[in-house]
């Protein structure tokens, strides 16, 4: 490849000569002008001779943001949760409104840094006034598309890379103790969601795990339980899914009053079907409504609201029983790999992060033990 360098009126402009097509075998060139000097003109042309040579070199697209937003979601959509691809919609719909004029190959880091700072702060014109958090699944969405542009080679580098997104403040877990779970088991021993509420606790099993279940996936002999499938509600309507990460898709032992509780539990499920008759409808759900059919999760955190407050027990959210078991296990000493395989963690260090307020109390109970190893008393 060769070029050259030359006036214009009164600036400067380049000239690559990068050879014939070898389908149309018309002659290819790269050309930009509007340098205030020739040694501008010169370095630009450096620079693209060796992005050329190095085959990192990224053509002219005319594209805007909005308009491989559109194209990225499409491609995006078969290969996502439906329920992310719905985040990520309503994120990107806030990138459009803002930035989406803006040609692609021009986006640039302060443009993102500005928008997100518009986010945080106007509550009216681009649907800001938002949390940290919600700016940050904004910023998610948006480096993940960059990433394929910049993948596809349409762009240089990821911008969205480059700024950092806020940071949401840490907010305090809210869990019941060990007697408290005792005391709300006891309670709602004859609800129809008892046997559900109690895998949860006993697990640390998501919502969506738990009335996702299928009995073909549950051993009473062995005590397993497998969990590769999760129901969840996406726009008002019931989604079935993969679990959330493909560590997610796991096996957990269950205790011997957890079976014993299942076991009466299937009991009373196939008396149910067997007075049901032809209205029966056959999904090999353990945990399913009066004919067989799913168990809607909204209904079911409401039942679980409700049955906590009559009980007399601190309130909580239904997902805190997630948190309330990792707690504990953590605080009886269950090594935190495990911990994190049970919950379904990608990483140990995600679940040490997520339930640091339980470490100072382990580091302070280490800190007595290995002492008491070699005391002197």
């Amino acid at each position: 490849m060769r070029g050259h360098v030359y006036r214009r009126g009164s600036t400067w402009t380049y000239i690559v000569d990068c050879g014939r097509d070898p389908q149309t075998r018309v002659r290819k060139q790269l050309t930009k002008g509007g340098f205030a000097s020739k040694k501008l003109a010169e370095a630009a042309l450096a620079e693209v001779l060796q992005s050329l040579g190095a085959g990192t070199h990224v053509a002219r697209d005319p594209q805007t943001v909005g308009e491989w937003i559109d194209s990225w979601l499409v491609t995006v959509a078969p290969k996502i949760r439906v329920s992310t691809l719905r985040d990520y919609r309503l994120g990107l719909e806030r990138v459009k409104g803002r930035l989406g004029l803006i040609k692609l190959q021009e986006l640039k880091p302060l443009d993102v840094e500005l928008f997100y700072a518009q986010l945080l702060l106007d509550g009216h014109r681009y649907g800001g006034g938002l949390a940290p958090k919600t700016v940050r699944n904004v910023h998610i969405a948006l480096r993940r598309s960059l990433a394929d542009a910049e993948r596809f080679g349409l762009v240089t580098r990821n911008v969205a890379a480059l700024v950092k997104p806020p940071v949401p403040p840490r907010q305090e877990l809210a869990t019941w103790t060990a007697d408290n779970v005792r005391t709300f088991l006891a309670f709602v021993a004859d609800d129809p969601d008892a046997p559900a509420w109690r895998l949860m606790a006993t697990t640390g099993m998501r919502r969506g795990e738990a009335l996702g279940l299928h009995w073909s996936a549950v051993n009473l002999k062995t005590g397993k339980v497998q969990i590769n499938r999760s129901l969840s509600v996406v726009d008002g309507e019931l989604e079935w899914s993969a679990p959330k990460t493909s560590r997610s898709r796991r096996s957990v032992s269950i205790d011997p009053e957890t079976i014993a509780v299942l076991k009466a539990h299937r009991h009373s499920q196939l008396q149910a079907r067997m007075a049901a008759r032809e209205a029966w409808v056959e999904n090999d759900l353990v945990f399913c409504n009066a004919l067989g059919g799913e168990v809607h999760p909204d209904r079911f955190t409401r039942a679980f609201t409700s049955a906590a407050k009559r009980a007399g027990v601190p309130r909580i959210r239904l997902h805190d029983l997630r948190h309330t078991w990792a707690t504990l296990a953590l605080e009886a000493g269950i090594h935190p790999k495990v911990v994190s395989e049970r919950l379904g963690h990608a990483t140990t260090s995600i679940t040490l992060d997520i339930y640091s307020h339980v470490q100072p109390e382990l580091d302070a109970e280490a800190a007595m033990t290995v002492a008491n190893m070699f005391s002197a008393s």
